[in-house]
């Protein structure tokens, strides 16, 4: 079995016996990357959005939140524009460098696990997506801080 020892080598891109003539292949379609789980809501307007308010809930019980974590999420992503305390008065606000984030208890907006989770993978407005930079699991750790900082402020 000499090609056990010595494979054979292929020139990277060139007519190679692959199907498509070419050695770099595309994956199959409906193939999911390792480690990312689609969302089911593939609206990212208004219509997603209250989609996901209404039907969206956190598949994490009371045992597997971890605020901790939530907060130390928070603080890195979101902390600079929404403020520690979710009350819209993040350092960036401060510096006037961006206007309008609302807090959290803002009753016009009655955020809920649904929205806030769409939010995050999404974006809105002015802000982008954090989907990338967060997995699913703290994404909902986010979502559970943000709904403790909600009820903070409630107080």
């Amino acid at each position: 079995m000499p090609n056990m020892y010595e494979s054979v080598g292929y020139e990277t891109y060139s007519k190679a016996p692959f199907r498509n003539g070419v050695e770099a292949q595309l994956p199959v379609e409906g193939t999911v990357a390792r480690g990312y789980i689609p969302f089911d809501i593939t609206d990212p307007g208004t219509e997603g959005y209250e989609l996901a308010k209404a039907t969206i809930t956190s598949p994490l019980d009371s045992t597997q939140v971890d605020l901790a974590k939530g907060k130390e999420l928070y603080d890195i992503y979101c902390g600079i524009c929404h403020g520690n305390k979710g009350n819209g008065q993040g350092n960036l606000v401060k510096r006037e460098k961006i206007l309008g984030i609302p807090s959290y208890d803002d009753a016009g907006r009655a955020i809920n696990e649904g929205s806030i989770y769409h939010t995050i993978y999404y974006g809105k407005n002015s802000m982008g997506s954090y989907a990338n930079q967060l997995s699913e699991n703290e994404r909902w750790q986010v979502v559970a801080y943000v709904l403790k900082l909600k009820a903070d402020l409630e107080k």
